[in-house]
This record gives C-alpha cells, structure tokens and sequence, in this order.
C-alpha cells in the first residue's frame, strides 16, 4: 500500500512505500490519474463548445434543404457519419441534446428538416410525391459517399421518419452502412379519421395542395414530460397541417416498406418506448423480424414514451444509439476508438 509523503525529496505528489522506499508502480498510477484528468477536463472544455452549424443542401429540383450539421470538437476524431430524419411534425431542433452527443463521442450527425417542414418555410406542409422525398434523403447520402468513400454511414429514422429511412436502406443499400430506427412510424396507432380520409382522397383530385390537420395535435402523445409538453404546445416550427400529397406520399411510404422488407439486410437497429401511444409496438416487432438482416437488435424503454428525447434522461438513448452505431462502424473501417467519456455525457 503507498502512501503519499509531500515534502520528502522536494518532490510534492511522489510516491513512496510504507517504509519510505520511492514506489514506481504508483508513481505511474499517479501518472496516468493526472493525465486522465487533464485529458477529461479538455474534452470537458471542447465539448461544452460544440454547437450545431446550419446546413443548406440544394436538392436536385432546386429546393433549398434546411437543417443543423453537429460535427466532433475540434482536434477529436470523426468515425463515421450519421443521417437523422425527424418525424411528421417535428424538425432538427427537436433532437439537440442527441445531436451534440453524437458530435460528442465522435460522430459528424446531420439533422436535415424535411421539405416543407421546421425551417424550411417554402411550400410549407407539402411535397410532390413520396419519390422526391426519398431522393432529398438519397441526395444527401450521395453527397457524403463521395466526400469520403470510405466513411461509414449510418441512416436514423425518428417516428415518421422512419418509414422514409427504411425504404431508403431498402432500395439504395449502398449508402447505408447502418440503419436504426427509434419509434419508428412503421405500423402507427395513430391516423386521419374517416371524414379526413374523405376530404383528402376529393382534395387529390381537385385540390392537391389543400392542408388537413396532422393527427397528433396532443402533445402529450409524445412525452409526459411538462416542459416538453409545454415545448411542442408552443414549437412555432412544429408542422401542424399537411397537404394532400404529403398524406398520399405517406401512403405511398407505407406501400413500399411493405414491399421492401425483404430486401432490407442493413444491420438495424430498432429503439422502442414501453408507454408509447403513437406507435404499434408489437407489430413494429413483427417488422424487424421479418428483416432478412442478420444483425438486428432491439432495445426496449418500458418506462419511456414516443419521444425518447424528452425523456428526463435523453443521454440514455442517444449513448445507446451512438454505441450501436459506432460498434457497426468499427466493424466496416477496423478502426479502434477511445473510450468515450461517458461522465462528459451526463452519465
């Protein structure tokens, strides 16, 4: 056992045995101790500095793709790259707290807005069609496979979200090296009532571009927690209403997922909340084990609702989903990682 004698040698921090003997083992220990804590408290310093940067990505029919970019802190590694879609209704400044932890144990985590959605205010609510929805995405994936071809790259569908990202991994499995989805919209609980199916089905035909309400006006649909509550209830962003096409593009999302599920045979992951009342959790189950994919894996929430980022604790998912992918990643690149510090994370 050493103890730590100060003034001994002028040497203040040595380490010496109980019999006054200089110890090299501890002295080491020590080292290493000071240098664990000087290399935490940097990262400490860099990550609190870690702010998202807008993005603009000009889509191929010329609309101006808004969003946030959070990259890893300056002189830290980037292992790989991530894709985040948000939901029906909610947008990239819904998700900050899992951006900056993907940012933060090394990811660069892109959180595009849908068109039409969160701050792209142009053609609000509305879409052409469910292929050029799928093209944005593709697009965007294209764009950072040629930046770095060898980069992996992760695909993350949220809610709605979800069902966009698995026809994507679906029918252009070359740009996805990984695919997760958390509550994904797949099979919801949640859908326009008849009447409302009514109005859409004669606007499609007269009137495509006619708005109807989104069916998730509770906010406490997605969390129980008061301040988020009180957040989306407020979210001047939120998308509220949808035109026709975007609810026949949903539609048509819906289709194709179905058709496509064989075909899926990315790595997936799937995040379930156990109190979730928007999404089917059982038959979203159904869905991953009909995935032909030999790597799939589930992870359950049971006290959680839709929304895991509004959970009290939202670093338990975004660090679940973040070792996920980065354990895929290390796989394709064979590249070791160091530890993330976890402590840095709220954990």
């Amino acid at each position: 056992m050493a103890r730590e004698f100060p003034d001994q040698d002028g040497g203040k921090g040595a380490h010496w045995d109980a019999a006054g003997g200089f110890d090299p083992r501890a002295e080491a220990e020590a080292q290493a101790m000071a240098i664990a804590h000087a290399q935490a408290e940097a990262d400490r310093i860099a990550f609190e500095r870690v702010e998202p940067r807008p993005m603009v990505q000009l889509a191929s029919d010329t609309y101006s793709l808004r969003g946030l970019v959070w990259s890893p802190p300056d002189g830290f590694e980037t292992y790989g790259r991530v894709v985040v879609l948000h939901g029906i209704q909610s947008h990239a400044e819904w998700y900050l707290d899992l951006g900056r932890t993907l940012a933060a144990l090394g990811l660069e985590a892109h959180f595009p807005d849908r068109r039409g959605s969160g701050a792209n205010v142009e053609n609000r609510g509305d879409t052409p069609n469910a292929q050029r929805l799928i093209d944005d995405v593709v697009e965007r994936l294209e764009a950072l496979r040629e930046r770095e071809p060898e980069a992996p790259v992760g695909l993350v569908g949220i809610s709605w979200g979800g069902k966009l990202a698995a026809v994507v991994a679906g029918e252009r499995p070359d740009l996805v090296d990984a695919l997760a989805l958390i509550c994904p919209g797949l099979v919801p609980r949640v859908s326009p009532g008849l009447w409302t199916r009514l109005g859409i089905a004669l606007a499609l035909a007269i009137r495509p571009r006619t708005t109807f309400p989104i069916p998730l006006s509770d906010p406490e649909l997605f969390t129980a927690n008061p301040p988020a509550i009180e957040y989306i209830a407020n979210d001047h962003l939120a998308l509220r209403r949808a035109t026709a096409r975007l609810m026949l593009a949903s539609r048509t999302l819906d289709r194709r997922v179905r058709r496509l599920v064989k075909q899926i045979r990315t790595p997936t992951l799937l995040m379930l909340a156990g109190q979730d009342r928007i999404i089917d959790n059982a038959r979203t189950l159904d869905f991953l084990r009909a995935l032909p994919s030999g790597d799939r894996t589930v992870i359950d929430y049971p006290d959680a609702h839709h929304t895991l980022e509004f959970e009290p604790d939202p670093y338990r998912y975004s660090v679940d989903l973040a070792e996920w992918l980065l354990d895929r990643f290390a796989r394709i690149s064979g590249r070791r990682r160091r530890p993330p510090p976890l402590e840095l994370l709220g954990q």
